[in-house]
């Protein structure tokens, strides 16, 4: 999933463009959410600083911050060193502080009269996607499935466990941000990579992201407090795993 992030001091300015992405996020049923829209860049920072994100930024350059949004395309480089950047700004002539602040941008949309603003936009969103789900194709680590419409693209390292849905011939794959509901088997995803275990006639599970194991009540609890259980079936096995 890519997550969008908006950064503008001019009100409307900022309700535009979050609404342009998104109506066209709904409109093309694209994997993606806008996770921020804010005037504050640190709200940004604090999120990243407490998330995993693949992100598409979309930064005003002249802040009424301290913080200008070329500084914050520099702080989000820290933490997200392959999130695409586009700068929005009425001041063609700061770009250069791009390059001095080593920040590299997908795009500069200029705010004036003759910038259509939505197909700028538009124009970047598809491009950020197209890169996403290049880079998902080309990558023997990352779970690819088609819920719906969608391409669904998910790192294996992300993955804490799969269970068996309530709807017939539907598995549930559950992540530290998202639970994603498609149609399979549990044999089939427990065969993709060594670190997926059968625990239970319910359950694979992402052994690198287990934290802990009750062995009275055979529940394992993940990483992120997420649970799920091991059969007595399966229990020596997964200890064996863990060693």
């Amino acid at each position: 999933m890519i997550d969008v992030f908006i950064c503008e001091d001019d009100l409307q300015q900022k309700k535009r463009i979050t609404q342009y992405i998104e109506n066209y996020i709904m409109m093309e049923n694209l994997d993606m959410k806008v996770a921020i829209s804010t005037d504050d860049p640190d709200e940004i920072i604090n999120y990243l600083e407490e998330n995993r994100v693949n992100g598409l930024y979309f930064l005003d350059v002249d802040l009424q911050h301290e913080k200008t949004g070329i500084v914050l395309g520099a702080e989000i480089r820290k933490h997200d060193s392959r999130g695409s950047i586009v700068f929005v700004t009425s001041h063609s002539e700061l770009t250069y502080l791009t390059f001095l602040y080593k920040v590299e941008a997908m795009d500069y949309i200029i705010k004036d009269d003759f910038t259509d603003l939505q197909q700028r936009v538009i124009a970047c969103i598809e491009t950020a996607n197209e890169r996403h789900l290049a880079t998902s194709t080309e990558s023997s680590q990352r779970f690819q499935i088609k819920s719906g419409d969608k391409v669904i693209s998910e790192e294996y390292k992300e993955i804490l466990f799969f269970e068996t849905s309530s709807k017939l011939h539907k598995i549930i794959m559950h992540t530290d941000s998202r639970q994603v509901e498609f149609y399979g088997k549990l044999k089939e995803v427990e065969s993709l990579d060594d670190r997926f275990y059968r625990c239970h006639n319910s359950f694979v599970v992402n052994k690198d992201n287990i934290q802990s194991i009750d062995k009275k009540s055979r529940e394992i609890t993940m990483v992120n407090g997420e649970s799920c259980f091991a059969s007595s079936r399966y229990m020596k096995g997964l200890n064996k795993e863990l060693g």
